[in-house]
């Protein structure tokens, strides 16, 4: 048992240091997932307003998954979730 809590803190030392390091060489991209993400969930809520108007009933939710889809993606993501959103309909 003692061999197993001094394996456990050995590789929780080593998960933080390198989530550290990569942190600290990577904030470019937390922030460039962060503006995707914003950008892609006002872009769907949009859109989603517009078809409203125009009486086209497909309109994707704006949920964890569709958040992270247009962080990780980008613009892509967004058209990838209407063109699924698309074809489910039919």
């Amino acid at each position: 048992m003692e061999k197993f809590g001094g394996g456990a803190a050995i590789l929780i030392v080593c998960l933080l240091v390198l989530a550290i390091g990569a942190f600290g060489r990577k904030i470019e991209w937390i922030i460039n997932f962060v503006l995707r993400a914003v950008m892609g969930t006002i872009g769907i809520y949009f859109l989603n307003s517009f078809l409203l108007t125009r009486q086209i009933s497909i309109a994707v939710g704006i949920n964890p998954m569709t958040v992270l889809t247009s962080g990780i993606l980008g613009f892509p993501g967004v058209v990838v979730l209407y063109g699924i959103n698309f074809f489910k309909v039919l």
